[in-house]
Parts: structure tokens; C-alpha cells; sequence
């Protein structure tokens, strides 16, 4: 059952047991208590509880309202199983210190009875649930708010149509409030391998995390002295040499072995020299990695429930690209992504469609940066390259006929399009995959195979170049009677342009991960390429703002 109609389910009997909870004469001043601070919160807030912003403020009062304001946390045991959640949320790279934890150890409850008893029992009761509703969006949603952090991100928010109070009804009044807290956070392996690393980050970090590297010549087999026995110390510290290694060998095939296990984890070139970026990369300390970590986190919290049945995940900052089908992992490979100063970007689309022989448009900034001064400097430039230039009619025009010089100081006024013809020289190789997008970017073929075989790979401007197009063209084809991979390859040979629609209109998922965990168990790390980490550990670190989610559902799966 989806958690959405496992939350409407608990949301019927929640409400129902609320609206018929006994009021005893007894707890008449309470609720009394209760009702006026609930009604001075909706009026003008209130700094006690901080509950971030007016829609926190309304979603807490509106829970006490249906209510009819008898407490929530009356039960002893039942407040302790929320403050030991709260606690364990720093299991998911969370912050405890979000949820109240100081001022609720702080809060004393005066014995017997009277106003002042109640007053700090309704102190009690407000920060437990805003702490409560705090954590539950956290988990669910992430604290930060990716549009924020990201122009193109178009990613839902939304809990399937339940409203956000009927949903918090169905966690206050679940059996087992721990659990259910646990069960809103992402089900995906990568998040719980990621949770792992981060606790084994967190013990390296207690046991005095790991010592930095001396700079100076590279390192490699054969070298002796004081910086290779930090580097053995620092890579019996990260787990990448065995504990019982000799110390005495100084840099020999052992230590080499760890040496390159350390480069790959790191997406470093594993040639088992150290040179400057691998001390760069030895450098960095546990308390850096384990932010990086709780940054994946959190970007997993963001798009989780977007990661089932059928999608295609390109993973820029890992130069990957996969495809699911029905959950199961069919296909991946090497892509190449943009470079740092001609980023891709973060966006979901959906796939509709893959072109054979495409002709290449060439994008405004390319035009404006490569292609036209080259064409100002060299009349033949266009014709070697196979390329013409047409109006804004389509219509072809002759290059011969334009005043090139009049456009090189001024190129954005360049008034015609360029378009390169399919063929070996075409930077979209064979086939190019399209899901519309505001960004104009699409995954492609490229004649540049090499760039597959570096380890970093930002050579694009913006597109995705894959290694293995053709495999994934079969399957989101899905036709085996029409597009077999022989008769696709046939169609190619044909040299004619030709527009196809796939079979399986997947999501495609172009995401960010700098952070995660391979299938041996071996945490990884890569290069921040664009410097997106800081700015997700700043926000985590940040004052949380509670921000109205979505309303209605997310995008059901395309029909097949």
C-alpha cells in the first residue's frame, strides 16, 4: 500500500477515536490551558514553541482543534517513544537540536495541581508536536527546500492527495509512534547503505578521525620514509588498508593496493601514484565527509518516492546514467555531463521519443562561443563541417550572403540558426533521446568515445553523452518485432533522420549525488563538480521553514 492510502486508512480511525475522547472533569483546566495558547498561536505565533512559520503554526493548532484540545501526550511512554525518535534522527543525518530536545530538558512540571502545573504541560504538549510535525516533514520531504537550492527543480511535493493534517492524524494515533516515524523516511537501499556509512563515518569521528598528509613529491611503489607511513596510517584509518598490514615495508604492492582502492572510492584515476589530488582528496576531514554524507541524505529525502517501477536515473556528479524497469535495474552506463562552467541540471521530465541520425541544432551558446567565431575567422569552416544555416522560417540561406564580420563583436544579434547534417562528424552520434524540457537538454550518441575511459567526465555543454545509447534505445522501444537491435542498427545504416516514439515513456531523473555506497559495501565519494554540496549543508544547518507541500498526486505511470 502506498504511504499516502496507508496514511488516509490510519487518518479514518485517528479522526474518529479523536472526535470521541472522554473529557474528564479533571482535565478541564488543561484543556482550557491548552485552547488559549492554541488560539493566541493562531493569532500572532508564538517564539516559546518557534514553530518556524504561519502554515507550522496552523497545521499544530489545527491538530489540537480536531481534537477538541485534549492533549496528545498525556501517555508518559508515549511522549519518551516521540523524544527517542527525535534523538534517533540523527541517525538520518538529521539535527536533534531541531526538535526542542534543549527546552523540553529544561521544562520542569511543578507536582499537584493548579495553573502553573498546566501551563508547563501545555508547554510540554506544544513543543513535543511541533517537534513532532517538524520531524515527520523532514523525513518525509527533507528539511531543505530543493527549489530553493536549484532554478530547474521540478520535483513534487505531495503526499498522493492526503491532505497534511489528516496525515499527521494517522502518525499521532499509530500504535508504534517510533516506527511509524521510521516508515516516513526513504525505503530505497542507497538510503539505508547511506545511513550505515554514516554511522561508520561517525565512528571513525569518535575514535579520533584520521590525520592529514604531509605535501610534498608523489608517492609510489618503491618509496620509503615519513609521508609513506602517514599515508599508512591514514589508509588503515579510512579502512582501505588492513588493520594488520606491515609497517615496515614501506610503499610496496600492499600499500599500492589500498592506494588505488582509495582512488577509485573517490573518483580519482586508480593508478596508485599519490600526487597532489590525492593528498587533496586524503586531506579532507571525517567531519567534512560525514556532511557530504548527511548532504546525499537529504537529497535522497527529496525525490525518494520518485525512485520506483520505471525511470531512468542520471547521476551527474557520477557520471552514470541507469534505467529501471518494474524496480529491476536493466541497464547502465558511462555518460558525460557539462562542464563546471556549462552545468546540467537537476530536473525531471519524461522520455517521449528518440531520433536516428539527428541533425544537430546548434544550441545559442555554443553558436554564440565556438561555432560563429569560427565561421567569421574560416568562409570554409561551415561546409568541412557539414553544416548550413537557416532563418527563422526554416528556410536555408547562403552563407556567402552574410555579413559574418558585421556579428563578431555583437554575436547574441546573430539572426539565423546553424544545423549540423547527420554523420560521423555529428556530436549526437546515431541517436539522441528526447524528454521536453525547459532546459533544452537530452541525452545523446557522441563520436568521442574516448571521454568515457576518464574518470572525470564534464566535457559536454549541458547534454548527456552516453557510452551504450543503442541498448538503452532497445529498451525504451520496447518493440521486439519492430526494433530489434538488428533492425535498429539497419535504420541507422539508412543514413535518414527518423523520429520514433518509445514504447516506454519513462521518467528520466537528472540528479546529484556526490555520495554513496556500491554494491561491494565500499563507500564512495566524488568530486563536488559544481559546488553543490555547500549550499544543501548550509540549509541543513539552517533555521527550518516549514513550506506548504503540494496538493493533489503525483504523476501516475504512463499507460503501456
Amino acid at each position: 500500500m502506498a504511504a499516502g492510502a496507508r496514511l488516509a486508512a490510519l487518518a479514518a480511525v485517528a479522526l474518529v477515536s479523536a472526535a470521541s475522547l472522554p473529557v474528564s472533569h479533571a482535565a478541564e483546566p488543561m484543556i482550557e490551558a491548552l485552547r488559549e495558547r492554541i488560539e493566541a498561536l493562531r493569532a500572532a505565533g508564538d517564539a516559546q514553541i518557534g514553530a518556524g512559520s504561519s502554515a507550522a503554526r496552523t497545521l499544530v493548532a489545527s491538530i489540537y482543534e480536531r481534537r477538541g484540545f485534549a492533549p496528545l501526550w498525556a501517555d508518559a511512554q508515549r511522549a519518551r517513544s516521540l523524544q527517542a525518535a527525535l534523538q534517533a534522527s540523527s541517525t538520518h543525518g538529521l539535527d536533534p537540536r531541531d526538535y526542542h530536545l534543549d527546552a523540553l530538558a529544561g521544562l520542569r512540571v511543578p507536582d499537584g495541581a493548579g495553573a502553573e502545573r498546566d501551563r508547563a504541560l501545555v508547554q510540554r504538549e506544544l513543543l513535543l508536536t511541533d517537534a513532532l510535525v517538524r520531524l515527520a516533514y523532514h523525513l518525509y520531504f527533507g528539511k531543505a527546500d530543493p527549489r530553493a537550492l536549484s532554478g530547474g527543480w521540478n520535483f513534487a511535493r505531495t503526499l498522493d492527495g492526503v491532505d497534511p493534517l489528516t496525515a499527521l492524524a494517522a502518525l499521532v494515533e499509530a500504535p508504534d509512534l517510533a516506527a511509524a516515524l521510521e516508515n516516513l523516511s526513504p525505503r530505497l537501499p542507497m538510503y539505508r547503505d547511506l545511513r550505515g556509512a554514516l554511522e561508520y563515518l561517525r565512528r571513525i569521528e569518535r575514535a579520533g578521525g584520521w590525520r592529514t598528509i604531509a605535501s610534498g613529491p608523489k608517492l609510489e611503489l618503491g618509496a620509503t620514509g615519513a609521508q609513506v607511513e602517514q599515508l599508512r596510517e591514514r589508509l588503515r584509518a579510512s579502512g582501505d588498508l588492513a588493520a594488520d598490514a606491515d609497517d615496515s615495508a614501506g610503499f610496496d604492492a600492499v600499500l599500492e593496493t589500498a592506494v588505488r582502492r582509495f582512488q577509485a572510492r573517490h573518483g580519482l584515476e586508480p593508478d596508485g601514484v599519490v600526487g597532489k589530488s590525492m593528498i587533496a582528496a586524503l586531506n579532507v576531514g571525517v567531519s567534512e565527509r560525514i556532511a557530504q554524507v548527511r548532504a546525499n541524505l537529504e537529497r535522497l529525502r527529496w525525490v525518494s518516492r520518485e525512485l520506483t517501477g520505471d525511470f531512468l536515473l542520471v547521476d551527474i556528479a557520477g557520471f552514470t546514467a541507469r534505467l529501471w524497469l518494474n524496480d529491476a535495474l536493466v541497464w547502465s552506463s558511462r555518460v558525460v555531463v557539462g562542464r563546471p562552467y556549462r552545468t546540467t541540471p537537476e530536473f525531471r521530465a519524461r522520455m517521449k521519443y528518440l531520433v536516428l541520425n539527428p541533425e544537430w541544432n546548434v544550441p545559442p551558446t555554443i553558436l554564440r562561443e565556438d561555432v560563429l567565431p569560427k565561421a567569421i575567422k574560416d568562409p570554409g569552416y561551415l561546409q568541412r563541417q557539414n553544416m548550413r544555416v537557416v532563418d527563422a522560417a526554416g528556410q536555408v540561406v547562403d552563407a556567402g550572403s552574410i555579413d559574418w564580420a558585421k556579428y563578431q563583436l555583437q554575436p547574441r544579434i546573430f539572426p539565423f540558426q546553424i544545423v549540423q547534417a547527420s554523420g560521423r562528424e555529428n556530436p549526437l552520434g546515431r541517436v539522441k533521446f528526447m524528454f521536453p524540457n525547459e532546459h533544452s537538454v537530452y541525452l545523446h550518441d557522441t563520436p568521442s568515445r574516448l571521454l568515457f575511459e576518464r574518470t572525470v567526465r564534464a566535457f559536454s555543454s549541458g547534454c548527456i553523452r552516453i557510452e551504450r545509447p543503442l541498448e538503452l534505445a532497445t529498451l525504451l522501444l520496447d518493440d521486439p518485432a519492430h526494433w530489434s537491435d538488428e533492425h535498429l542498427r539497419d535504420a541507422i545504416a539508412t543514413g535518414r533522420t527518423q523520429t520514433i516514439a518509445v514504447g516506454r515513456p519513462v521518467p528520466v531523473m537528472l540528479l546529484y549525488f556526490t555520495a554513496s555506497v556500491a554494491s561491494d559495501g565500499a563507500l564512495q565519494f566524488r568530486p563536488d563538480l559544481y559546488a553543490r554540496d555547500g549550499a544543501v549543508i548550509r540549509a541543513l544547518a539552517a533555521p527550518f521553514r516549514f513550506a506548504p507541500v503540494d496538493t493533489g498526486r503525483r504523476a501516475a505511470p504512463a499507460a503501456r
